[in-house]
């Protein structure tokens, strides 16, 4: 008769080996392990005197890796071992995408880089038709001019002499030309002093004929002379900006120049980048094809609607102006509301 220790010996072996029956069993049907591959079987067999023979499946991530990478044609030894840092931080079944460099944004074709769409109508646009309208009219005696000289008006005249010089040089020395032109033509003189209004836009002869005029005026009649001659209306905005070094807002004309933008200023002799040195937020360009607003460049530039954000969307045109009448460049604080 067996003792009852021995009993209780062979009771724990038997339940033990049920166990491990049912784990094998288990085991060997998964499909994850079965998909590895033939393996050598090893043998569980637990300690005392009844040994269980079960085979058990045993594999390695890098011998399920080298297994997929034999299905796929990638040679009978081909191994791709796992990795914590791979070279790659993800891997994708996408295309590889087009690259930029660091902190790059696409850029616009208007000054600064930026985009611009048609700005609604306002009175920004009622000023411009009414420039427009002046300056073909101008065209008119213009004409005359230059078939009877002596009856040319003393500022038609000048502002042909102007044209002139513009036109017998080229490229730069162009724009040059017609910044230092204007500028010494025209004094500055607020709007307010000169014509008891808040703000006015003037023709180019009749800033010539006044011998005055204020940052719009100059701008007008830069891209008059310009346009005159022979400089191409789409290389040509007139510039609606915030100057946020002296808060004050302040118009220039823009000429495109060998694909750069160039800023003709009033307040300057020579002609300026339109980079990020002048501090200016552009509002408003303004040429041929009429009235636009900025808006900034983004990631992914959707086409750009009426609903889109000026770039500087906390900004009026509500202008100040520089009000010395000796058109020093001293700036003061009369607004130029519209």
């Amino acid at each position: 008769m067996k003792s009852r220790c021995g009993r209780r010996r062979q009771g724990i072996l038997a339940f033990a080996a049920a166990i491990l029956v049912s784990l094998s069993g288990a085991a060997t049907p998964v499909a994850f392990a079965a998909d590895v591959g033939p393996v050598d079987p090893r043998e569980i067999a637990p300690s005392g005197a009844d040994t269980i023979h079960t085979p058990a499946t045993f594999f390695t991530i890098n011998a399920v890796l080298a297994k997929l990478d034999r299905e796929r044609g990638r040679g009978p030894n081909a191994m791709r071992l796992a990795a914590l840092a791979p070279a790659s931080p993800t891997a994708t079944d996408a295309g590889p995408e087009a690259t930029s460099p660091v902190g790059a944004q696409p850029l616009g074709h208007e000054p600064f880089g930026l985009f611009a769409f048609r700005a609604p109508d306002n009175v920004i646009w009622r000023k411009w038709r009414s420039v427009e309208a002046e300056i073909a009219n101008e065209q008119a005696l213009l004409e005359r001019c230059r078939s009877d000289a002596a009856s040319c008006p003393p500022n038609a005249a000048q502002f042909l002499r102007l044209v002139g010089a513009v036109k017998a040089k080229s490229g730069r020395a162009q724009l040059e030309e017609v910044n230092l032109g204007v500028n010494t033509a025209i004094r500055y003189v607020s709007d307010l002093v000169q014509h008891r209004e808040l703000d006015r836009w003037s023709s180019p002869l009749a800033s010539f004929a006044t011998g005055k005029g204020d940052c719009e005026d100059y701008a007008i009649a830069k891209y008059a002379a310009l346009r005159e001659a022979g400089f191409p209306d789409a290389d040509m905005r007139l510039l609606l900006v915030r100057d946020r070094t002296v808060r004050q807002d302040h118009a220039v004309l823009a000429a495109r120049l060998d694909g750069r933008w160039l800023i003709l200023d009033n307040r300057w002799t020579g002609l300026r980048e339109d980079n990020g040195e002048l501090n200016f937020a552009p509002l408003f360009a303004i040429n041929h094809d009429g009235v636009h607003l900025f808006a900034k460049p983004y990631a992914k530039a959707a086409p750009l609607s009426a609903e889109a954000a000026p770039a500087a969307a906390n900004s009026e045109w509500a202008g100040s102006e520089p009000t010395d009448a000796g058109g020093s460049g001293s700036l003061g604080t009369l607004p130029l509301l519209l």
